[in-house]
């Protein structure tokens, strides 16, 4: 068993957007990462991807819509479906992908 403090993690990295991976259930990753404000590129993925916001919020881009998702939510992004993230997203994200 382990235990991890995800807010410690994402605050030590140097590089905000870059995700370390802090273990694995279930045979998916489980990751997290450091928002700073910046804008990510649109992507796709060929699995489900659930990006939980810890801390602060994620303005999650989906067909030109921006989905705030705040403190405490979750949002699957479905297989195959474009996302990115919009400028000012900040605080700490979980990512739970394969």
């Amino acid at each position: 068993m382990s235990k991890t403090n995800l807010l410690l993690e994402s605050s030590s990295l140097p590089d905000a957007w870059r995700s370390l991976i802090v273990g694995q259930a279930a045979n998916a990753n489980v990751k997290v990462l450091r928002m700073d404000g910046q804008t990510y590129p649109y992507e796709t993925h060929d699995f489900n991807e659930a990006l939980l916001v810890l801390d602060g919020q994620m303005n999650l881009e989906i067909d030109s819509q921006i989905l705030p998702v705040r403190q405490g939510e979750v949002f699957i992004v479905p297989a195959g479906l474009p996302h990115a993230v919009a400028s000012g997203s900040h605080g700490t994200l979980v990512i739970i992908d394969q």
